[in-house]
């Protein structure tokens, strides 16, 4: 195609994305702020294994301060940071992007209003990625847990403008991240957005606060307990925001919403212990604590739970997971089991 395209954050989907580009003959650099990824992948391409590798493949890096010596601007650039960084990060790169170039948030959360609120809304794209479970636990090596969506006819990734309309470089992207797995330019940006933020929300904080993978919530039946609740409350919120929910988890918003009916947490209940996935995969937020950083709990979590204060729709199960994960952010908790039963006693208050 010819694209000069920008990848702002080499986490590990930012990553796995821009290896699998690379691959086809895109024209990709990574802009990161972890030395040592960025080294090793200039000196040895990054290698990526998992359920579609393994292969390695020849990239360019950068670090942020490399980034002056960037001669000929990108056509558009996928932000990968997490939400936390996006405001700095979006500023930083945007001087880098043609005037007539565009940013896709690839990211977790809502951050494609303050990216628009940066660049101009007309100028922004967001990618959801939805079930794809992808780690980078060392420099230049990420990998993918899960199975390929395709496989069982799910779409992982799907593109689409703030104001609805199926563009061609909304259709362009899409195509491009279809190499990769399932993709489509996709009419509803926010509802699409919202049952990724609901599915993030009924997983990682749990996942995060207890070190507990996948596998383990879903055998576990106070686990299953809380993500219905978690799910329940963001689906209730979303709708009541007048969003069109798509299926969270493959199941519909509106069943989620209406957990607290007998029969439709029992339908769900054994859902849930059905799905706990091929390997006991950790959530991204419970890798960004075994790495000691900083969680987004608050971007995500707390978006449900700020949202809801405007709808009137109280979110107690969100709230308590909140707290914990703010106090494992401040290191007045650690990561710990007993938290399941600390949200359980929160609610029951």
């Amino acid at each position: 195609m010819g694209d000069k395209i920008g990848i702002m954050g080499a986490g590990a989907l930012g990553s796995y994305v821009g290896a699998f580009l690379n691959r086809i003959g895109e024209d990709v650099t990574f802009i990161d702020m972890w030395p040592e990824h960025v080294s090793k992948m200039n000196k040895t391409g990054l290698d990526v294994t998992g359920s579609q590798g393994p292969f390695n493949v020849p990239v360019k890096a950068m670090g942020l301060t490399d980034a002056q010596n960037i001669a000929v601007p990108f056509d558009w650039v996928f932000i990968a940071v997490k939400s936390y960084d996006t405001e700095w990060a979006t500023h930083f790169i945007k001087r880098y992007v043609r005037d007539d170039g565009f940013f896709v948030s690839l990211q977790n959360c809502w951050n494609d209003v303050p990216i628009g609120e940066i660049v101009g809304p007309q100028r922004q794209l967001g990618c959801i990625a939805s079930h794809i479970e992808v780690a980078l636990w060392e420099p230049a090596l990420v990998t993918r847990g899960g199975a390929v969506g395709r496989d069982s006819g799910h779409t992982v990734f799907r593109v689409g403008e703030q104001d609805g309309r199926i563009t061609p470089r909304a259709e362009m992207v899409a195509g491009l991240l279809d190499n990769i797995d399932a993709a489509y330019a996709s009419d509803n940006l926010w509802g699409e957005r919202w049952a990724k933020l609901s599915q993030n929300s009924m997983g990682n904080g749990i996942s995060a606060s207890t070190g507990m993978g996948s596998q383990q919530m879903a055998e576990d039946p106070r686990l299953r307990k809380i993500r219905i609740h978690l799910a329940k409350e963001a689906a209730s919120v979303g709708l009541a925001m007048g969003l069109k929910v798509v299926p969270i988890q493959g199941m519909p918003a509106e069943t989620w919403a209406d957990a607290d009916k007998g029969d439709v947490f029992e339908e769900l209940d054994g859902f849930m212990s059905a799905h706990g996935g091929r390997v006991n995969w950790l959530a991204s937020m419970a890798q960004d604590v075994y790495k000691g950083r900083r969680s987004e709990i608050n971007m995500m979590n707390g978006l449900v739970a700020a949202k809801g204060r405007e709808v009137a729709i109280p979110t107690p199960y969100n709230d308590a997971v909140i707290e914990v994960m703010n106090g494992i952010d401040d290191k007045t908790l650690e990561q710990s089991e007993d938290h399941v039963e600390r949200v359980l006693n929160a609610v029951a208050r």
